[in-house]
């Protein structure tokens, strides 16, 4: 470890260190010594065209519990669903 530490970047080492750019530094975790101010910002999947709406629905609990049980995507599955009532009327 001393070998590394003691070791100086030369001038044609510097093409190996990736530019600093305001990108890196938006996107970067911010700490205050060992405290977390912000996390890294991660990207998520891409924003889709057809974006969904937050709403709040009561549902009987047995149609919950039944949508559930099939598992992850249930909620997409009730989105199906009543689209599919949509299109029958």
């Amino acid at each position: 470890m001393a070998k590394l530490d003691a070791h100086e970047v030369q001038p044609e080492e510097y093409e190996d260190i990736p530019e600093l750019t305001d990108e890196f530094f938006d996107n970067a975790e911010i700490r205050l010594g060992e405290k977390l101010i912000r996390p890294a910002r991660r990207p998520g999947r891409p924003q889709s065209e057809n974006t969904k709406k937050l709403v709040s629905l009561r549902l009987d609990p047995d149609i919950i519990e039944r949508f559930r049980a099939t598992g992850p995507g249930w909620q997409s599955r009730i989105n199906a669903a009543l689209r599919e009532y949509l299109q029958k009327r």
